[in-house]
């Protein structure tokens, strides 16, 4: 059962000092404010992204010799390799270079390692591949700030190196031009960058040192907002401009892939950013999970409708198997855990089986922590080698403890929240118990028991305006809109009702309810759908009084709107006051 917390309401007088200021109703001003956005200034760069609001890009440690070199490359036409990682963030990040770059140099090309025989990153593949091409300089993207060795082996072979990253660098880094402003002495201001983001930095410096205009580059935020979207980036600050501004690229003039992506999985323009993160990323990622990320680059930089037309519907082809895999190993895990005694007494999630698909244990990992709230880890063998994926519960940094198990592992690189680890099959069972004891030690009571942050307390009847009738969309959900793209940092309005009676209720495919919610004060009824918890069905046609947390969405429907409840939870009503 998750705890509901209701955030913090702000200081009555700033609320007033705010709707003063802005003109806007209270809703709206406490919702800004619990944001953190305390002035006019703050607000406007929030409402209204420009571009005009990024930071200068010479401010990232090594910009300058990353510039100097990518310049000397072009113009000396110089061999070089884009080499990305193959998850979305990677594939967004070598097709924005690759699309880029194309204009002023053609030779050029991308390497996309294979998830199976090289693994996450720089591999000792790609500079055989480099050597053998003679390429002189590797740009990494979405990777390699841990690739020490690789990155000593391409020198070695005189291949120039620039790493174009956004992890958590190690205690050494690789000796060459690195950019990633999580390095420790990195005054860039902007530490939340995706992959992609880094790269468009590049470029962008590489635009202002040239001369050369920045119309075309601009033209591909789209990429930007996808790869932020996937990456699971903070949607705030620069982020928030990069993909506010590439939200309105991919709907205004969507580029060919993701027409097709879109079109394959039944889906329509206009977008939210939630429908990037649940219609094109998976797509996207489908390609480097079943056969190779590479795959996906050749879908986003090609121009010729047929061939597009072509690599989506392999795509979804290898989507659709993705799924099957995905929810097969998911019950298998679960399986697992059931039988396992001792779990039940556990604090963290470790499961093994040396023939699951290599592709889909990260999202196997997200699935079990719905079903088991513990840090979690999923493994599997490939090659001789224990490799897997990590997730996390809120806060709790999966990052700091992989590095405690690091004498235990081959290699291991993420963020807090995500990672990727392999190991010799021999150290299972002791990263195993290293990882359960560290688990054990550091997560707090709060972070085991999954939590709803509600925004606040919000009656059916307080949605609308005097005058604005109920079986329209009121003039807050259009306000509310402005407040996009929603995203970590920046989540979407959840709401509280209390008291409120089910007049209506079916069941959808034995998983949803639908359901009309209607609440006293005010007498006013609206419609709601509750995802996933057909478990809720007895207690709402018990007629007993209910508390629901929601968020609010537009229905369209035969060229009409209609306000819709979007129910992520349910209990029944008993007078308590959330905190």
């Amino acid at each position: 059962m998750k705890r509901w917390r209701i955030k913090e309401r702000p200081e009555p007088s700033h609320l007033q000092r705010l709707q003063t200021e802005l003109g806007v109703e209270f809703i709206p001003a406490a919702l800004l404010l619990q944001r953190g956005l305390t002035d006019t200034e703050q607000i406007e760069q929030f409402l209204q992204p420009k571009m005009t609001n990024l930071h200068d890009p010479f401010h990232m440690k090594g910009m300058h010799g990353a510039v100097k070199r990518l310049s000397e490359a072009v113009q000396r036409k110089e061999h070089i390799l884009l080499l990305g990682d193959y998850d979305v963030d990677g594939t967004t990040a070598v097709t924005l270079m690759y699309t880029f770059l194309k204009q002023h140099t053609t030779a050029l090309e991308y390497y996309i390692p294979d998830r199976y025989s090289e693994g996450y990153g720089v591999s000792e593949q790609s500079i055989d591949y480099s050597v053998e091409k003679k390429v002189k300089l590797i740009i990494s993207l979405d990777c390699g700030i841990r690739s020490v060795n690789e990155v000593k082996k391409a020198r070695q072979a005189g291949i120039d190196f620039v790493v174009c990253d956004h992890h958590e660098p190690g205690e050494t880094l690789p000796e060459c031009i690195v950019l990633d402003p999580k390095q420790a002495d990195c005054p860039y201001p902007f530490k939340e960058l995706s992959g992609c983001g880094v790269a468009f930095k590049l470029l962008h410096a590489l635009c202002i040192q040239n001369n050369w205009s920045t119309a075309f580059l601009f033209e591909q935020l789209d990429l930007l907002a996808v790869s932020i979207g996937a990456d699971i980036v903070p949607v705030l600050g620069e982020n928030r401009t990069l993909c506010s501004l590439g939200m309105k690229q991919l709907n205004a003039e969507p580029r060919l892939a993701f027409r097709k992506l879109v079109e394959s999985a039944g889906r329509s323009f206009p977008l939210t950013l939630t429908d990037v993160v649940f219609t094109i990323a998976p797509r996207i990622n489908a390609a480097g999970r079943l056969r190779s990320g590479r795959f996906a680059v050749q879908l986003m930089v090609e121009t010729d409708d047929n061939l597009a037309n072509e690599i989506a519907h392999d795509i979804e082809r290898d989507n659709q198997e993705r799924r099957k895999l995905d929810s097969h190993i998911t019950q298998e895990a679960l399986t697992m855990l059931e039988r396992d005694e001792s779990f039940l007494t556990k604090k963290s999630t470790v499961v093994y089986h040396p023939d699951w698909h290599k592709g889909v244990v990260g999202i196997v990992a997200s699935r079990l922590i719905e079903h088991h709230f513990k840090p979690t880890v999923v493994l599997t063998e490939s090659n001789g080698v224990v490799t897997g994926s990590a997730r996390t519960v809120h806060d709790f940094n999966l990052h700091a403890a992989l590095t405690e198990c690091a004498d235990l592992l081959e290699k291991f690189g993420g963020h807090t929240h995500a990672a990727g680890l392999s190991l010799q099959p021999e150290n299972v069972v002791p990263f195993q118990l290293r990882f359960e004891q560290i688990v054990a030690e550091r997560i707090s009571i709060e972070e085991q028991t999954p939590e709803q942050v509600i925004d606040m307390e919000l009656s059916f009847g307080s949605m609308f305006l005097p005058g604005e009738r109920y079986d329209t969309v009121p003039r807050l959900k259009r306000i509310l809109e402005q407040f996009e793209p929603f995203g970590p940092g920046n989540m979407k309005p959840v709401f509280l009702a209390t008291n409120v009676f089910c007049r209506e209720c079916r069941v959808l495919k034995n998983a949803h309810i639908r359901a009309s919610f209607f609440q006293p004060v005010g007498n006013v009824t609206l419609a709601g759908i509750a995802f996933n918890q057909a478990d809720k069905e007895q207690l709402l046609r018990s007629g007993a009084p209910v508390d629901i947390v929601y968020t609010l969405e537009i229905n369209r429907w035969n060229e009409k709107e209609t306000l819709q409840l979007n129910v992520k939870d349910i209990r029944e009503h008993n007078g308590l006051q959330y905190h």
